[in-house]
């Protein structure tokens, strides 16, 4: 988009972002987030190829003197339990300004799996809440991100719907619960999955009904983008939607 770029430099010369240099972002989450990202320091890999690259690629190149750093460290087949194992090195020990978490999907899967399909509510709200109270001791103008999980009736998924979609659907309350408590940024990203499933069906979208494929993944950074510029001045230079 050549004529961001243009209106980015002049944005930035017009009006410093004193107060939103050197900021730290930090993507957590499970597979959507992970993205196949690279285990090393190697640039061309480190963040991944899903939302989390997009979002880092955009904001990097539109603003490379601004000091940004950006992490990825969503791990495949992760729940808020695993988050919380590693909750010390992964996210305290990284400082971020800027913590955006995506979790959800695989603990209604460990739920399914479970013996009486148990779904364990509030183990997951009580672990998720401790989660954000450590992130925000270490930084009480942290700004957190939560992203409400999804899934649709694509695959395999179609065979156990109805638990899926009830039991998403009460993680999605208590993420709500949470973000009001500690005032912070939602990102409910079914809403323009289902605005693109009037164009084409739920499988381009989201392949398997969980993960995104890269059409999604470029929506769920337009949203992100887009909802977290309500706290982040630098990031109205986008326009909504894009």
């Amino acid at each position: 988009m050549p004529e961001a770029v243009l209106c980015a430099d002049t944005l930035i010369q017009n009006e410093p972002l004193s107060t939103e240099k050197n900021l730290v972002f930090l993507f957590q989450g499970d597979s959507i987030t992970d993205g196949n990202r690279g285990r090393s320091m190697d640039p061309n890999h480190i963040m991944g190829h899903g939302y989390a690259f997009s979002i880092s690629s955009r904001i990097g190149a539109d603003f490379p003197d601004q000091g940004f750093t950006f992490y990825n460290r969503g791990i495949s087949g992760n729940k808020v339990s695993d988050l919380s194992g590693r909750w010390q090195e992964d996210t305290l020990a990284l400082k971020p300004d800027v913590l955006s978490i995506l979790v959800g999907i695989n603990d209604a899967n460990a739920a399914l799996d479970s013996q009486n399909k148990k779904s364990n509510l509030q183990e997951f709200e009580e672990t998720y809440r401790q989660l954000l109270q450590k992130s925000r001791a270490i930084n009480p103008k942290m700004i957190l991100v939560l992203g409400i999980p999804f899934v649709y009736p694509v695959g395999k998924i179609i065979k156990d719907w109805e638990f899926y979609s009830s039991d998403v659907s009460k993680r999605k309350a208590i993420i709500l619960k949470l973000a009001k408590e500690f005032d912070a940024v939602v990102v409910d990203y079914k809403p323009v999955f289902d605005q693109g499933i009037k164009k084409m069906p739920a499988d381009y979208w989201i392949w398997d009904g969980i993960h995104p494929t890269v059409f999604a993944h470029e929506l769920m950074a337009r949203l992100w983008i887009t909802k977290v510029s309500e706290r982040l001045k630098f990031l109205k230079f986008y326009p909504k939607g894009h």
